[in-house]
C-alpha cells in the first residue's frame, strides 16, 4: 500500500518480520564498507540485522530473502535490483567518517535531534537524508564528492574547500557496484 513503511518482507510467499530501525540497517552500512569483512560475512550480517528470526527462513529461500532484504535497504524494489543494467552511481557517503557531519545535517531537515528518538523507520531517516541540500556544509561535501566521481571540474570556490578540506571530501572504499556484485555471486541475481 502506498505510504505505508513496511515492517515485513515477504520471502516466496510468506512473511517476514524484518528490523526497520535506522541504527540497525547504519550497522549493515558499517558492515559492507569494512574491506576487512569477505563478501560472505557482509552478506550474513544483512541478512542477520534485516532478518531477527533469520532461522525460521528455509535455507532454499535465502537467496530470494537476500534479495528482498537488500532492496529494503536500498529503498528500491527486488525487480530493478534484478534488471538494473545501469552502471552503479559511485558511492560518495561513509557513513562513519561522515557521522560528525551527517546527523547535524538530517536533524535540520528532520527538525529535531534524529538520535533521541526511541525508533524511527528506515526509510523515514533516508527521507530525512535526502533531504539534505548543498546549502548545508555535509550536503556540499556531498556535491563536491559526486561532482568528482563523475570527474566534473570543480569550481572555484569548491576547488579551494576541496584543498582545504580534502580529509573530509576524500573516500577510499569500494563502490556500491563492486559492494552489489560480490552480494550477488553469493546469492545468485535471483534469476
Amino acid at each position: 500500500m502506498i505510504g505505508l513503511l513496511p515492517k515485513t518482507l515477504t520471502v516466496n510467499g510468506k512473511a517476514y518480520d524484518i528490523r526497520t530501525d535506522f541504527r540497525d540497517i547504519l550497522r549493515i552500512m558499517l558492515a559492507f564498507a569494512d574491506d576487512d569483512l569477505e563478501p560472505k560475512d557482509k552478506a550474513f550480517v544483512l541478512m542477520a540485522q534485516v532478518y531477527p528470526d533469520l532461522s525460521l527462513i528455509p535455507k532454499e529461500d535465502y537467496q530470494e530473502a537476500y534479495l528482498q532484504a537488500l532492496a529494503f535497504v536500498s529503498c528500491e524494489s527486488v525487480e530493478h535490483i534484478k534488471n538494473d543494467k545501469k552502471p552503479k552511481k559511485p558511492q560518495v557517503v561513509d557513513w562513519e567518517k561522515d557521522e560528525m557531519l551527517l546527523f547535524p545535517a538530517i536533524n535540520r531537515v528532520a527538525g529535531f535531534e534524529v538520535r533521541s528518538v526511541e525508533y524511527m523507520h528506515w526509510w523515514t531517516f533516508m527521507g530525512f537524508f535526502q533531504g539534505i541540500n548543498s546549502d548545508d556544509t555535509y550536503g556540499f561535501i556531498l556535491s563536491i564528492r559526486q561532482k568528482r566521481a563523475k570527474h566534473k571540474k570543480l569550481e572555484k570556490y569548491e576547488q579551494e574547500f576541496f584543498n582545504a578540506n580534502r580529509e573530509l571530501c576524500d573516500l577510499h572504499f569500494k563502490t556500491k557496484k563492486d559492494i552489489d556484485a560480490e552480494m550477488l555471486r553469493i546469492f545468485g541475481s535471483g534469476e
